[in-house]
């Protein structure tokens, strides 16, 4: 069971089981997601590989491109797990059929359990976390430069 928190806790993954959850053809090609969420054909591969792995996800491949539709088994089971404890937070609150209460901070996608849903309201904003994120990395690409060229050139002069 905790394979699967872990899985759903990452928003890109999240993003992902929703694309596919909307598609109207029950299926949906990774091109097709990468255009939809914005984030690179690499991105969505390496994640839909995690969803794969932990039985969230199949897969049906045609030549080279690859179809993906969602596999609710596993998700109906953390439900079902994650069901007393969403009805003990919210009393008397309807579930909808899968017991899950909707994020409408997140707007139409995957429904999240109360629990996580709480736990993604309190992430910091997403720009901000970007914005550190790629001053993290500048300053990363300034500073290892040079000790790697030094330890390189170390090791051809030995």
């Amino acid at each position: 069971m905790a394979d699967i928190f872990t899985v759903i806790a990452d928003p890109t993954r999240r993003d992902l089981l929703g694309v596919l959850l909307r598609s109207s053809a029950g299926e949906t090609s990774v091109g097709e997601m990468v255009t939809e969420l914005g984030v690179s054909q690499p991105t969505v591969s390496k994640h839909l590989r995690v969803l794969r792995d932990a039985g969230l996800v199949r897969v049906r491949e045609k030549g080279q491109h690859r179809y993906y539709s969602v596999d609710p088994e596993p998700l109906l089971a953390a439900s079902d797990w994650l069901a007393p404890f969403v009805e003990e937070a919210r009393p008397g609150v309807p579930l909808n059929p899968a017991g899950l209460v909707a994020l409408p901070a997140r707007g139409p996608g995957v429904p999240l359990p109360a629990p996580l849903r709480r736990a993604a309201e309190n992430l910091p904003d997403v720009g901000e976390v970007g914005t550190t994120l790629g001053r993290v990395v500048a300053g990363a690409q300034n500073r290892i430069p040079g000790p790697i060229k030094k330890r390189l050139g170390h090791r051809e002069q030995g």
